[in-house]
């Protein structure tokens, strides 16, 4: 800023030429501070499907919907807070960090792992909601992704695990968005799905499935952006 100023008063003809550069000079450095003031920052805390697992950087998660947010032309800046294998206990365990005083709200997409895992849906609930409390705490507004348990671990467990995310969401007034992996699973032809939207690991998807899954997701981001403004 100093170099600005000097630069003003330098490049003027006397006292009067100085004064008017250095009246321009402020006004540009309001103005780019306007604009990095209107910029949102949003967190995506979560694991390998956040973190863009076996794809190139661009096409990760992360960059994809990034790009999606500002071709809609929203001012925005999404930063990646995913980590491979992290359980929701390793994502309470970072979120703290996580939310620097920059961030201005926070994707929350948790509970792959868990699943994988058999961990008590009473265990991931507390974690989560600890996530939620600290994101409140700090006034960061919440986009919740849901995940729906798979029959294999019995009716009472699928029926403990799913209701974590709504329940959550609405105690927390979080926004809530019903499963990661929802707009492939959706699709009316699973094989097609599997060959062209998945990875070869079947679980995590390729740079063309993430494309469907920022269209479907995308439209939730923009009301949490709306929400910090």
């Amino acid at each position: 800023m100093g170099r600005l100023f000097r630069r003003a008063i330098a490049s003027g003809y006397g006292v009067r030429a100085g004064a008017l550069n250095l009246t321009l000079a402020l006004g540009l450095i309001l103005t780019a501070g306007t604009a990095l003031a209107g910029q949102v920052t949003i967190a995506a805390l979560g694991d390998s499907l956040t973190q863009g697992y076996g794809l190139p950087q661009e096409d990760g998660f992360v960059p994809q919907l990034e790009s999606w947010l500002r071709d809609q032309g929203a001012e925005v800046r999404v930063l990646n807070a995913g980590v491979s294998g992290d359980t929701s206990a390793g994502g309470l365990s970072r979120v703290d960090w996580t939310l620097t005083p920059d961030v201005d709200a926070m994707i929350v997409a948790l509970g792959g792992n868990d699943l994988l895992r058999g961990i008590d849906p009473a265990a991931t609930r507390a974690n989560i909601e600890g996530i939620l409390r600290a994101a409140q705490d700090r006034g960061v507004a919440v986009l919740l992704v849901g995940m729906q348990a798979p029959g294999n671990y019995g009716p009472d467990y699928k029926a403990a695990f799913d209701a974590i995310f709504p329940e959550l969401a609405a105690q927390y007034r979080a926004l809530h968005f019903e499963s990661f992996l929802k707009p492939l699973a959706d699709l009316p032809d699973r094989g097609t799905a599997l060959r062209e939207l998945m990875q070869g690991d079947g679980i995590h998807p390729s740079a063309t499935g993430v494309a469907l899954i920022v269209q479907a997701i995308g439209p939730a981001v923009l009301d949490l952006i709306d929400r910090t403004q």
